[in-house]
């Protein structure tokens, strides 16, 4: 597949400082990318220099086909084609909003840059805004316009910083996926930086882990969560817990929850110890289950609950079980593991 936004092996210095190493991803026609990961792991600092805005120690970006950044050239910010919508939003002020829509539109002639101002206010759902000033709006109506505004030029990709941090969860939660539905609609590839891993697989096709500077995985939400590919990984997506166990084979090993195998070797690990990653949704209530486990903590969310369980030998695990299912404190239920992705650590 072609891809439309590839980055080579990218690095980005402060003062001699790395911020970001040796960095590699693509995004395809189309496609939704995300960064994930915690402050001052260079999520911003990518999104930057794909803009136009920070310098390449070295590596390459290209968008289209057309080399931005990398040796001999660089192509200045605003002839990128490059749409990009900030965390507090960034709109004038000064202008109503049919006028901040319309800023990277002067080149159009008059008739056709109205019509695209009504056309994008009907897209993002707000076609009676047009003679609004931005402080007459709510957060997300304004969020709806500066999307609105990076759109306008049909520009050949979208980077998003932080797009939804100063909303509530729940609104962030319902624009996230309008603007899925708006970049999708047409067709349209972005780049997302978030620190919320649930706005990052609502929304991206793909997600990636920044941390230290370096991009630990890139992939599919799925394999993200499912098929970590190292600790790091592991550790900051999702929840679970590191069980220690025993290599028995090239493929088996022994945990306090029982014997398990998978179709695929092991890692290799010293002494035979390795780590095992397990999930909440791994670890099943079963009353007819010989293993029993005590509540030892428990978090009400609405459809379920989450459990903190602890079994004979004192390991604790997760468990995410219906919430019609309302254990007491110390109370000992039956559980059951089912891997249906055994992911194994050597051990740390």
């Amino acid at each position: 597949m072609t891809m439309w936004l590839q980055i080579d092996n990218v690095t980005v210095c402060y003062d001699r400082q790395e911020v970001l190493r040796d960095l590699s991803l693509a995004l395809a026609p189309g496609e939704i990318g995300c960064l994930l990961g915690g402050s001052g792991t260079g999520k911003s600092t990518l999104l930057r220099a794909i803009a136009g805005f920070e310098p390449l120690a070295s590596g390459s970006i290209a968008l289209a086909g057309q080399v931005l950044s990398g040796p001999g050239a660089n192509v200045p910010a605003h002839r990128r084609g490059i749409g990009m919508v900030f965390q507090d939003h960034a709109l004038f002020p000064h202008l109503d909003v049919a006028d901040n829509i319309a800023f990277g539109l002067r080149g159009l002639p008059q008739p056709q840059r109205q019509q695209r101002v009504a056309d994008l206010l009907a897209m993002v759902g707000l076609p009676d805004c047009a003679r609004r000033f931005p402080h007459e709006l709510s957060g997300g109506q304004q969020q709806r316009i500066a999307l609105a505004r990076a759109l306008a030029p049909q520009p050949s990709l979208v980077l998003l910083d932080e797009p939804f941090a100063s909303l509530d969860t729940e609104l962030r939660q319902r624009l996230a996926m309008d603007v899925r539905d708006l970049l999708k609609c047409h067709n349209t590839a972005a780049l997302l930086v978030t620190h919320d891993q649930q706005e990052a697989f609502a929304m991206a096709d793909r997600v990636g882990l920044l941390a230290d500077g370096v991009l630990q995985q890139w992939d599919t939400p799925y394999a993200l969560y499912h098929e970590p590919a190292n600790r790091i990984v592991a550790d900051f997506v999702g929840e679970g817990v590191l069980l220690p166990a025993a290599l028995l084979s090239e493929r088996c090993l022994q945990l306090p929850l029982g014997e398990f195998c998978r179709l695929h070797d092991l890692p290799a690990a010293s002494g035979g110890k390795v780590d095992v990653l397990v999930r909440p949704d791994d670890v099943v209530h079963d009353d007819a289950s010989p293993v029993r486990a005590l509540v030892v903590g428990k978090q009400f969310r609405g459809a379920d609950f989450l459990y903190t369980l602890q079994l004979d030998d004192g390991t604790q695990v997760l468990s995410l079980v219906p919430s019609h299912h309302d254990h007491a404190m110390g109370e000992a239920i039956g559980i059951r593991v089912e891997f249906d992705h055994l992911i194994a650590f050597p051990a740390a």
